[in-house]
C-alpha cells in the first residue's frame, strides 16, 4: 500500500471533534469508528477530480491523529491548536484509500471482542476474569487471515474468556512493553497467573480446546452418594446449583455447554450433570422423566419444588441469561441502614435510579469476584431514597467505593460500565487513598497538602488519568492527601479556582498553589511533587530573575528555561529538567520562567522559541552573557553532559609520572578515572565523573588516565576494561578498592 507523504502543513481554527462529527466525550474506538467512515467517503483516492480533497482529508487525519492520543487531546482540549504548534504528527502523512477499507480497526465494529489500548488493557487482564488477547498490526496479512475466526471464536467463547484485541500500529509502547515481536501474537491472561502464550494452528476448534483448558470451574456429576451434600454445602455458602439431568428421552446439556456454563456462573452457580439411566430413583425423586435442565436457586430447598426452575432452552446465552435473572439481587442499602453497615466494612455500592437493565443482572456477579477483596457489594435506590444520594451529590446511575473508614472517604467510578473495569476499579480504590471531593470536604483550610484533580467524566484524558492518581497516592501516603472533584457537578467550586480545561491538576500545599503541567503519569507527579517538597527548580518572576541570576555572585552558574505551559515540548521538558536540576545540585543553580505569564518579560529578553534553554557561566565579565542549548536531545542526561561541559573542570589528566608519584607515592586521597578516547560508555560516564569530583573536591582529589596514550599504566594498574574507576585510599599503606 502506498503511503503518501505530504508536504502542505495544516494551520486550521477548525473543531477537530466537528472534523470528525464525534462529540468531546467520544471513545478512542468511537472516534476510530467516525474518522474510518470519513475516510471512505473523503479520500482523494475517491475524489480525483476535487482539487481541494488532499487538504480536506489531511485536516480530518490531523484531527484523528490528535483525538486518538491522550496526552496530545488533552493538550488540544486546554490549548487548542496552538497547544500543538510543536508536535510533529505523523510528518503529513496519510495511507491509501485499500488500507483504511480492508485494513483500519478491524476489530472495532465487533461486540464481542474488547478493543483494549494503553488506557484500559492492565485493569482488564488484572481484574480476576479470563482474557485471550489478539495483538495484531494493520498491516499484517497473517492477522488478517486470523480475523474472521478470531470473531466466530469470540462468539463461542462470550461470556466464558473475555476476547480482546490489542491494535499495535495504535499502541506501540504497551506492545513493546509486552514482549510483543511477531503478528499475530495470541495470549491468556489471568490475575495470579503468568501470561501464555498460544503456539498452535489457528483453527476455531484448537482455539477453544486451547482456551477452554483455562476454565477451572468444574462440572460435577452428581450420584445417589454426593448429590445430598454437595447441594446443602453450595447453598449454606449463598451458592446455587444448574443440574443438567440425562435421560433416554429429550435434548442433554453437552459436556462443552455444560464446562461454558461453569466458567461463566463461577463463583455464584456450581453446575452439575446427574446419569438418570443409573440414577433412576434420584431422577424421579427430582420428578425428573425426560432430559432436563433445571436451576436451584440459593436458599432454595430440595423439598420445595416450586423453587426449582425448569429451562426449555439448549442455548448457552439464554441458559444463563436466565439464571442470571432469578439469581437474588444485590442487597439493598438505605438511609437507615447506609452508616451502619458502611462503617467499619469495605464496600462498593451501585446507586441506581429505579431503572432495571442486564447490567444490573451482570452486577450480580461482582460479590463473587470480590469476594478475596474482602469488599462487599450493596445497591441504592436513588428514587426512593433520594436523601442519601443528595447527600453524596450523586445525579446519576453510578458505582462508588467505600474504603471502610465510615460514609465520607469514598471513592466514584469513572469508567466504562463493564465488568472487569468495574472490578480493576474497586480493587485499586480501596488499596489508594483517593477521595472522591464535594463542597464539605474540599480542602480549603491549607491545613496539610493536597493533590486536587479537577475532572470532567466525559473527558477520555480525565478517566485515563485516574488510575495514575491512584497509584501516586499510595508512594505518597502519609505526605500529601489525594482528591477528584467533578466540575460537572461541582461547577461553582471549579470556577472559583478557574478551571476551564480537564483535567487539571493542582497541589495546595497551605498557602501556595501550583498547577501540575507534566505528562499525565504517577512517576510525572511524583517528581512533580518531590521537587514541590524539596525544590532543586527555582522558579522565577521579572524581578528575581533580576536578582538571581543578573546580579549572581562570580561564583555562580545558571541555568534557566523560558518555556509556555501549551507548549508540547516543553511539557515533555519539564521532568527532565527536574531530574537534570537534582544531578547539578550544588554544582549550577537552575531555574524557569513562565513565558505565557510574563510575555513582554521574554520579549525583552529576546527569547523567541520554547523552549528556550540559557546557560549563564561563572565568572563572566557581563551577567547579561549566555549560552544557548541547541542540541538535539532534551533529557537529563544530554543536558546534564552539556551544562557540566562549560564549568571549569574539577578532575586534572594524570601523566604516568603524575600516577606515580601523586597517586600511588603522594599523601592524598584519589579516586581516578581509567578510559580510552574511543570508548562510547567511557563518553557517557565522563560527566558523571565531572559530577562525582565536584562532590569529593577538597577531600578526595580526582584524575583521569588516557589508556590509549598511558598502555603501559593502566597494564601495569591491572585494567582490563574501559571505563574503570578506582579509589587509592591515602592510609600510610598502598590499598586499591575497585569501583
Amino acid at each position: 500500500h502506498a503511503i503518501i507523504c505530504l508536504v502542505a502543513s495544516v494551520s486550521s481554527d477548525e473543531d477537530y471533534y466537528k472534523l470528525l462529527k464525534v462529540s468531546r466525550e467520544a471513545t478512542t474506538r468511537e472516534i476510530r469508528q467516525a474518522f474510518k467512515k470519513l475516510a471512505l467517503i473523503m479520500h482523494p483516492d475517491k475524489n480525483p477530480h476535487d482539487e481541494t480533497a488532499h487538504d480536506k482529508f489531511l485536516k480530518v487525519t490531523r484531527a484523528y491523529e490528535v483525538l486518538k492520543d491522550d496526552d496530545l487531546r488533552k493538550k488540544y482540549d486546554k490549548y487548542g491548536e496552538k497547544g500543538l504548534q510543536d508536535e510533529q504528527q505523523g510528518g503529513g502523512r496519510y495511507e491509501s484509500w485499500n488500507y483504511y477499507r480492508n485494513e483500519f480497526g478491524i476489530y472495532d465494529d465487533d461486540l464481542e471482542i474488547v478493543t483494549l489500548d494503553r488506557g484500559d488493557f492492565d485493569a482488564a487482564v488484572n481484574s480476576g476474569e479470563l482474557w485471550f488477547v489478539n495483538f495484531y498490526f494493520p498491516r499484517c496479512h497473517h492477522c488478517h487471515e486470523l480475523a474472521p475466526t478470531w470473531r466466530e471464536f469470540a462468539k463461542e467463547m462470550d461470556g466464558v474468556i473475555r476476547i480482546g484485541a490489542v491494535n499495535c500500529g495504535d499502541n506501540n509502547r504497551l506492545c513493546r512493553s509486552k514482549g510483543i515481536n511477531s503478528y499475530p501474537s495470541l495470549y491468556i491472561y489471568k490475575a495470579g497467573m503468568n501470561p501464555e502464550k498460544y503456539f498452535g494452528d489457528r483453527a476455531k476448534e484448537s482455539l477453544t480446546k486451547f482456551g477452554m483448558q483455562f476454565v477451572k470451574s468444574r462440572v460435577t456429576e452428581l450420584w445417589q452418594g454426593n448429590v445430598f451434600t454437595e447441594i446443602e454445602a453450595a447453598f449454606s455458602s449463598g451458592v446455587g446449583w444448574l443440574i443438567t439431568f440425562c435421560a433416554d428421552s429429550g435434548d442433554c446439556l453437552e459436556s462443552q455447554t455444560r464446562q461454558k456454563l461453569a466458567g461463566m456462573l463461577e463463583g455464584l452457580v456450581n453446575v452439575g450433570w446427574m446419569d438418570c439411566s443409573t440414577q433412576a430413583e434420584l431422577c424421579d425423586s427430582f420428578e425428573v422423566t425426560t432430559s432436563t435442565t433445571a436451576f436451584f436457586p440459593p436458599g432454595s430447598s430440595l423439598k420445595n419444588k416450586g423453587s426449582v426452575l425448569f429451562l426449555q432452552s439448549l442455548d448457552t446465552r439464554e441458559i444463563y441469561g436466565e439464571v442470571m435473572q432469578h439469581l437474588p439481587d444485590l442487597e439493598a442499602l438505605t438511609k437507615e441502614t447506609f452508616q451502619s453497615k458502611l462503617a467499619h466494612h469495605r464496600w462498593l455500592v451501585s446507586f441506581s435510579f429505579g431503572q432495571k437493565t442486564m447490567a444490573s443482572h451482570e452486577y450480580k456477579k461482582l460479590k463473587a469476584l470480590l469476594k478475596a477483596a474482602h469488599i462487599q457489594v450493596g445497591k441504592v435506590d436513588c428514587l426512593t431514597d433520594s436523601e442519601l444520594c443528595v447527600s453524596f451529590y450523586i445525579q446519576k446511575p453510578c458505582i462508588a467505593v467505600f474504603k471502610g473508614l465510615g460514609i465520607h472517604d469514598f471513592e466514584i467510578h469513572h469508567g466504562k460500565d463493564v465488568l472487569y473495569n468495574i472490578i480493576a476499579f474497586a480493587k485499586e480504590s480501596v488499596s489508594a487513598h483517593v477521595t472522591t471531593l464535594r463542597p464539605e470536604n474540599f480542602p480549603s483550610d491549607g491545613k496539610e497538602p493536597w493533590l486536587v484533580d479537577f475532572f470532567a467524566p466525559w473527558c477520555p484524558p480525565c478517566r485515563a488519568l485516574l488510575p495514575e492518581l491512584r497509584k501516586a497516592s499510595i508512594q505518597l501516603f502519609g505526605q500529601m492527601k489525594f482528591g477528584t472533584l467533578d466540575c460537572t457537578v461541582h461547577e461553582r467550586l471549579c470556577s472559583m479556582y478557574n478551571i476551564h480545561a480537564y483535567p487539571t491538576t493542582v497541589i495546595f500545599n497551605k498557602s501556595s498553589i501550583h498547577e501540575y503541567e507534566g505528562h499525565h503519569s504517577a512517576d510525572g507527579i511524583l517528581e512533580f511533587i518531590q521537587d514541590l517538597v524539596d525544590p532543586t527548580v527555582v522558579t522565577m518572576d521579572p524581578d528575581s530573575f533580576a536578582e538571581l541570576v543578573k546580579r549572581r555572585k562570580h561564583s555562580e552558574t545558571w541555568m534557566v528555561d523560558f518555556y509556555a505551559p501549551w507548549c508540547g515540548p516543553c511539557q515533555a521538558l519539564l521532568p527532565e529538567w527536574r531530574r537534570m536540576a537534582r544531578a547539578l545540585n550544588g554544582m549550577i543553580k537552575v531555574g524557569t520562567v513562565d513565558c505565557q505569564k510574563h510575555h513582554s518579560f521574554c520579549q525583552g529578553e529576546s527569547v523567541k522559541a520554547y523552549p528556550e534553554i540559557r546557560l549563564y557561566p561563572q565568572n563572566a565579565n557581563r551577567r547579561d552573557l549566555y549560552q544557548s542549548y541547541n542540541g538535539w536531545h532534551r533529557d537529563a542526561h544530554s543536558l546534564k553532559v552539556w551544562a557540566v561541559g562549560t564549568l571549569p573542570r574539577a578532575s586534572v589528566d594524570l601523566t604516568p609520572d603524575d600516577f606515580r608519584n601523586k597517586v600511588i607515592g603522594g599523601k592524598d586521597h584519589w579516586v581516578v578515572d581509567f578510559y580510552a578516547p574511543w570508548c562510547g560508555p567511557c563518553q557517557h560516564f565522563a560527566p558523571e565523573f565531572e559530577v562525582l569530583a565536584r562532590m569529593v573536591k577538597g577531600s578526595v582529589r580526582a584524575g583521569k588516565v588516557d589508556c590509549q596514550a598511558h598502555y603501559q599504566t593502566c597494564q601495569s594498574a591491572g585494567i582490563t576494561a574501559y571505563p574503570s574507576v578506582r579509589f587509592y585510599p591515602h592510609l600510610g599503606t598502598k590499598k586499591v578498592r575497585d569501583s
